[in-house]
C-alpha cells in the first residue's frame, strides 16, 4: 500500500514522540489512539501520556482540578487522573493512569446498534449515569468553557438552568442565519426554550460528562462499566437530568434506529432516574443550539443536520 502524506506525516509525529519518550525514560512507549483532543501513547503498564492539541501548561491546571474533583469521590467505575504535565516545544504532555476495559460500541464495528438496545448497555448506562450524579459540583467545574462558548459557562449565575438559557441564547446568535435556513421560527425556538430553561425549579449539581457517547465508557469482560474517559467537550457542573437528556440523544445519532433509541432511553432514564421526560426533552433542545456549530455548518455536516433536525 502507498502511503500518503497524510499518513506518512502522522507517522513522523508518532516516532518524534515515541523517542521522546524514550528519552524520558519509556523506551516501550508505542500509540494508542488520537482524537479531537490529541493523541495517546502508552508509556507502560499503568501509566499513559497525551499529547495536547491546542492546550497550554497555564490553562490546564483547572482541568487537573476537575480530574482531583471527581476521583475524589468513590466510583463503581475509574475517571481520568493526573500524574504530572509538562510542556515540549509549546506542546502540553500530562502524564495520567490507564483506563482500562474495552470501549462499550465504537464508531468501527460496523453493524449499527440493536433497535432493542441490549439489557447490558442500557444496565451499563445506568450505572454510569447513578454514578455521576453522586459527584457534587466543584468551582472547578463552574469555570470550565462549553465548547464554542468564549466565557464559563457559570460566570454572572448561580443557578444551571439560567446559564444554560444565557449560553443558548449566545450560542444561537454565533451563526443564526446559517440556523435559520434550516429551522423555520428559529427566533421563536430560541426564546421559548431559554424562557422554559429559566422557569425550572432548582436542583443540586453534579458533575456533567455531556459526551457520554459509546467510546468513552468503557467496560470489563461481563459488560460493567469500569472507566468514563474524555471529560471536556461539554463538562460542567450542573442537573443530572441534563446529563440523561445528552445521553439518550448522542448514544445513536445517525443510525437507522436513532429516533426510537432516544425514545427507548429517555423512558429508561425518565422510570429510573425520576427525570422528567418533558425535562429531558428540553434540555435535548438546549444542548442541539449550543452544539449546532462545533463540527461545521451547513446541511453537508452530519452534527449540524442533526441538531436542525430536533430543533424543527
Amino acid at each position: 500500500m502507498i502511503e500518503t502524506d497524510a499518513q506518512e506525516s502522522d507517522r513522523q509525529e508518532s516516532d518524534r514522540w515515541i523517542r521522546y519518550f524514550a528519552r524520558r525514560g519509556y523506551p516501550g512507549a508505542r500509540r494508542l489512539a488520537s482524537g479531537m483532543e490529541g493523541t495517546v501513547y502508552r508509556l507502560r503498564d499503568g501509566t499513559v501520556a497525551k499529547v495536547w492539541a491546542g492546550r497550554t501548561l497555564e490553562d490546564f491546571g483547572l482541568t487537573r482540578r476537575l480530574y482531583a474533583d471527581i476521583a475524589a469521590h468513590p466510583l463503581p467505575f475509574g475517571t481520568p487522573r493526573i500524574l504530572d504535565a509538562e510542556e515540549c516545544d509549546g506542546v502540553l504532555v500530562s502524564y495520567e493512569r490507564e483506563l482500562g476495559g474495552r470501549p462499550l460500541r465504537t464508531d468501527g464495528d460496523g453493524e449499527p446498534p440493536a433497535r432493542d438496545l441490549p439489557r447490558r448497555e442500557t444496565d451499563a448506562l445506568l450505572t454510569v449515569l447513578r454514578g455521576l450524579a453522586s459527584v457534587p459540583g466543584s468551582e472547578a467545574m463552574r469555570r470550565l468553557v462549553i465548547q464554542g462558548d468564549d466565557r464559563p459557562l457559570w460566570q454572572g449565575h448561580a443557578r444551571f438552568s439560567d446559564a444554560l438559557a444565557a449560553l443558548v441564547e449566545r450560542a444561537a446568535g454565533r451563526h443564526r442565519e446559517a440556523l435559520a435556513a434550516q429551522v423555520p421560527g428559529l427566533a421563536d425556538v430560541v426564546s421559548r426554550t431559554a424562557a422554559s430553561l429559566r422557569a425550572l425549579p432548582d436542583r443540586a449539581d453534579t458533575v456533567i460528562h455531556g459526551d457520554l457517547v459509546p467510546p468513552n465508557i468503557h467496560v470489563d469482560e461481563t459488560g460493567q462499566p469500569v472507566a468514563v474517559l474524555d471529560f471536556g467537550f461539554c463538562t460542567t457542573a450542573g442537573d443530572p437530568a441534563f446529563e440523561a437528556a445528552v445521553t439518550a440523544a448522542v448514544w445513536d445519532m445517525y443510525g437507522p434506529d436513532a429516533a426510537h433509541h432516544t425514545a427507548e432511553l429517555s423512558r429508561l432514564f425518565a422510570r429510573e432516574l425520576g427525570h422528567a421526560e418533558e425535562v429531558l426533552a428540553l434540555y435535548r433542545r438546549a444542548y442541539a443550539l449550543i452544539t449546532y456549530d462545533l463540527f461545521g455548518m451547513g446541511p453537508h455536516d452530519g452534527h449540524f443536520r442533526w441538531c436542525a433536525a430536533l430543533l424543527r
